[in-house]
């Protein structure tokens, strides 16, 4: 049994049209089965509403007199990508202020544009005979520019994984703030509003799909950038037009620890043309699940501690190992079902159709990891194979004549065992020194909490251990906490130095 597009939109036409939310199907699939769904239900619609990064917009300023070749553009000093036309420029949600740092940036921009505000345009040039003005600096509202086109190269994510960090240390990503010890889990999305959890094998969603875009209408273009649906990471490219947007819907927004981004809202019609639409858009939370991933291991290939369920997550509490930690959304379930709802009233007031795809998403694509050529180097390739150590029970002095040898600056501390148990340094003796008679055994003056790498360790990481940290040297030990060597600030310094002169 199937229903044309053509006898959908002549219902909405009609004011015939049934349409219901995503949220509301599953219970009218429960209620009316599969074929009584599909007979009275013309079009789903979908929502979501959450941090997308990857928002920007194409912006056509119109020629000054004289004419200027605008080279690089800032607007309220957010520098703006002009390497398009005279005076095109594209600016994209995480370019970050040059004065307001992560404060504000080009979400904000946007924002603001959207928002009626005044903004700045500055640009320079270097001047040519069609194009004689060198510099402009001017004001502007949303209504003097030409066209102002948001076209979002990867939007509406089908699903995101969980977020927990099993780190000792508090990290801050685009997932939120992730408290140490796994003391909280973080996710996004809004499981079965999702529009691809919808239409995951992309039937009916594809170039050309009209939507609801930051309130506005737009369309899909077409698969998104880092489209990986064969993983259950599907991903849309989407456009409309800035001018018919609401500052509701697009809301800037800063991660602390991680910079500027846009949170934005995309409804997406599902045309009810047939029994696997009805299927899928029966879709419930707790058929949706997704990986709880550790962030606190920089690497692309991150454990995944288990699986959990959209419905366990919007609970608010997840079991792991026994232990219930606190779950919380980045995403807005509530501005989700508010676009879902927005996009219901749009087709049934008559003011958009139903259309299939003029090009299909492939639902298969698997994206691949970068290519390197140069592969980025580990804590085994530059550390100090030579280290001194000292154990725990042995006296100040003893570790003292260690340190004056002038063969290191950091002694590791053992225990019986030979493990790592603490950390000694010049300072730690310098102190000891100015108390004469209060310590005199190596445990005593011993940083316990020594913070450490491993050589598999990419060296970056590692620095940024060095920096976050505010120490000058790191223990490299293996999986057992055996010592095997050191790495310094020194050794660094002397890697990043051959790297800008190559």
């Amino acid at each position: 049994m199937e229903k044309s597009i053509g006898l959908i939109n002549q219902r909405i036409a009609d004011g015939n049209a049934t349409v219901v939310t995503a949220e509301e199907m599953p219970a009218l699939v429960d209620e009316l089965g599969e074929e009584g769904a599909l007979e009275a239900v013309d079009v789903v619609t979908t929502g979501t509403f959450g941090a997308m990064c990857s928002t920007g917009a194409f912006l056509n300023f119109g020629h000054a007199d004289p004419p200027i070749r605008m080279e690089r553009v800032w607007l309220n000093d957010v520098e703006a990508y002009a390497g398009l036309a005279a005076v095109d420029a594209y600016i994209g949600a995480t370019q970050q202020s040059t004065t307001r740092g992560d404060q504000y940036g080009g979400a904000h921009v946007l924002e603001d544009l959207v928002s009626g505000k005044q903004i700045e345009l500055r640009a320079i040039s270097r001047g040519t005979d069609c194009y004689p003005r060198r510099t402009i600096d001017t004001e502007l509202i949303l209504e003097d520019l030409n066209q102002a086109t948001v076209c979002n190269p990867r939007n509406a994510y089908q699903r995101y994984n969980a977020a927990i960090n099993t780190t000792d240390r508090t990290l801050h990503t685009y997932m939120g703030m992730l408290l140490p010890n796994s003391g909280n889990i973080t996710y996004s999305g809004a499981g079965l509003l999702n529009p691809i959890t919808n239409d995951p094998k992309f039937r009916v969603i594809g170039s050309g799909t009209p939507i609801l875009l930051g309130g506005g209408q737009g369309m899909i273009v077409g698969e998104g950038t880092q489209h990986s649906p064969g993983a259950g990471f599907g991903t849309l490219m989407v456009t409309g037009d800035l001018k018919q947007m609401a500052p509701e819907y697009m809301r800037a927004a800063t991660m602390h620890g991680y910079g500027v981004t846009m949170y934005i809202g995309v409804g997406v019609p599902i045309p009810v043309v047939d029994l696997e639409v009805v299927r899928s858009t029966a879709v419930r939370d707790e058929d949706i699940q997704v990986d709880l991933v550790d962030y606190g291991v920089p690497s692309r290939s991150r454990p995944v501690l288990r699986q959990v369920s959209y419905a366990e997550l919007k609970s608010g509490t997840i079991d792991l190992n026994g232990e219930e930690v606190t779950a919380s959304s980045l995403s807005s379930f509530r501005m989700a079902r508010k676009v879902a709802a927005d996009l219901k009233e749009t087709i049934l007031a008559g003011k958009m159709q139903m259309v299939l795809p003029t090009r299909q998403i492939d639902p298969n694509r698997l994206a691949h990891p970068m290519h390197e050529t140069v592969h980025a180097p580990r804590v085994c390739d530059i550390m100090d194979r030579h280290q001194v150590s000292i154990t725990e029970d042995e006296e100040i002095r003893t570790a003292a004549k260690k340190l004056l040898k002038g063969e290191t600056n950091h002694l590791t501390v053992l225990n019986q065992e030979g493990r790592l148990v603490g950390m000694v340094t010049t300072y730690d003796l310098s102190k000891a020194v100015a108390n004469p008679g209060k310590v005199s055994l190596v445990r005593e003056i011993m940083t316990r909490r020594v913070v450490t790498t491993t050589p598999d360790e990419v060296v970056d990481v590692a620095a940024q251990k060095l920096e976050q940290y505010n120490i000058s040297a790191l223990p490299v030990i293996d999986k057992a906490g055996r010592v095997l060597g050191m790495l310094t600030a020194l050794d660094l310094g002397k890697l990043f130095g051959r790297r800008w002169t190559r």
